[in-house]
């Protein structure tokens, strides 16, 4: 038997819970000979595990511990097991692991590898995504890795590019099958959103999109697989008089899917859906995290500034087609690119309110979000030599500000109030050059 540790040998059997839990989105073999060589879906780590393990994301009681938690990469079917060197008696202080887990898992899960292996095979080829299809996009193979790639050998033709198609699915709890789908991978929300939560089953609203990689084998190029990489739920809320705002409740993608584009392409898939649905009247996102609100504001940037009518609405008819040109103060200057006349657009500023709502409420985009995605353009053409144009401009963003914190701002006297609006006022625009310097 295993002595009781002391003091001072405690540490060595306290475990760091995220480095221990290794998750891995597990693929049939052929589909594993369909992956270019830096591909890796499995052995990632997650990023919170205290809603599973307590605050201070520990194990105690074990010696090496390794904990692997396997998916089927489409079906999301899992496989549990504990491995160790070395561990305590059992005794109030030593954490049930597997106990513990469960409690955040669907019953059934695999303890016995082959037999996981075995329904790994069975669900690549019989696994389809559940739901309507909302959006779909292609990536060639070869971006989809970091670094050099290297190819394996394939039996389509080498003059083909491999092509891997991405799609994004639309379902509710009324979608057959998806509800029990949905307890499989709800978990992901708990490891890597802060402050994540399993919603409530009981609210017959909830809607959800899913994004799935869709893979053809070198082996059988007629034969595609799906595999899992994100999603996205979404809440109704009553909008009058007869519509509903559409809610982002919570929006994630795998770590070996990010930084590659694919939470753009799903905001851009749900964005889609909102324009597309007569029923809905706006996208709003419930208590954003700074990544998902930089990820929110390039993509709708991109989006108005593509918009070639909104464009030449906002900066005169020049502004669809100036590559970004500033709006110039008089004349316009001889230079490198064209210039646009200042005021020759409904943007100003002042940025012309009854022609923004209009936008706004065609656009479908929440009024806050909308805000600050006109002061972000008024900012990009803006000359900076017109000094008319300068202070017009942080007017309109201060007035907003100040209606925007107004409760703060009536705490402090007249001088303080008038410090803390220019303080934030710069440090927006600050924020807004480096949004800016991401879209352009």
């Amino acid at each position: 038997m295993t002595a009781s540790p002391t003091p001072t040998s405690a540490q060595q059997w306290t475990a760091d819970a995220n480095e221990a839990l290794s998750l891995s989105l597990v693929r049939a073999p052929e589909d594993k000979a369909s992956l270019w060589a830096r591909e890796v879906y499995e052995g990632f780590h997650p990023t919170f595990t205290y809603p599973i393990f307590g605050e201070e994301e520990k194990i105690y009681g074990y010696k090496d511990l390794s904990i692997d938690l396997k998916f089927a990469s489409g079906s999301l079917v899992q496989y549990f097991n504990v491995r160790y060197s070395e561990k305590l008696p059992s005794s109030s202080t030593v954490d049930d692991i597997e106990g513990t887990l469960a409690k955040f898992i669907p019953a059934g899960y695999y303890t016995d590898e082959q037999r996981f292996l075995e329904r790994v095979e069975e669900d690549a080829l019989n696994f389809k995504p559940l739901g309507q299809k909302i959006y779909s996009y292609t990536r060639s193979a070869t971006t989809l890795t970091k670094g050099k790639n290297v190819a394996i050998s394939q039996v389509l033709s080498p003059e083909d590019e491999e092509i891997v198609d991405f799609e994004v699915y639309h379902s509710t709890w009324q979608t057959p099958g998806f509800r029990e789908y949905h307890r499989r991978m709800q978990l992901f929300v708990l490891l890597y959103i802060e402050g994540g939560s399993y919603i409530n089953e009981a609210e017959d609203s909830w809607e959800f999109v899913v994004l799935y990689e869709k893979r053809r084998r070198r082996s059988s190029p007629d034969v595609f697989t799906y595999h899992f990489v994100g999603y996205s739920t979404l809440y109704p809320f009553y909008c009058f008089p007869e519509r509903v705002r559409l809610r982002i409740s919570q929006f994630l993608i795998l770590p070996p899917y990010q930084q590659d584009g694919h939470g753009s392409a799903l905001y851009t898939a749900i964005y889609q859906h909102v324009l597309a649905s007569p029923s809905i009247a706006e996208l709003t996102v419930e208590d954003p995290a700074e990544a998902f609100e930089d990820l929110r504001d390039r993509n709708d940037l991109k989006m108005l500034l593509a918009n070639d009518k909104f464009m030449r609405e906002g900066f005169g008819p020049e502004a669809a087609s100036s590559n970004g040109g500033k709006v110039a103060h008089g004349r316009a200057k001889r230079g490198k690119g064209r210039t646009m006349r200042a005021g020759a657009g409904k943007m100003g500023p002042p940025a012309e309110r009854g022609w923004l709502e209009k936008w706004r409420t065609d656009l479908k985009i929440a009024g806050r979000q909308f805000n600050r995605l006109i002061e972000m353009l008024i900012l990009k053409h803006m000359d900076p030599a017109d000094e008319r144009a300068q202070r017009a401009y942080r007017l309109q963003v201060k007035e907003r500000l100040y209606r925007f914190n107004y409760e703060i701002l009536m705490q402090l006297d007249k001088q303080e109030r008038q410090q803390k609006l220019e303080e934030t006022f710069q440090s927006v625009v600050a924020d807004y050059r480096r949004i800016l310097g991401h879209v352009l």
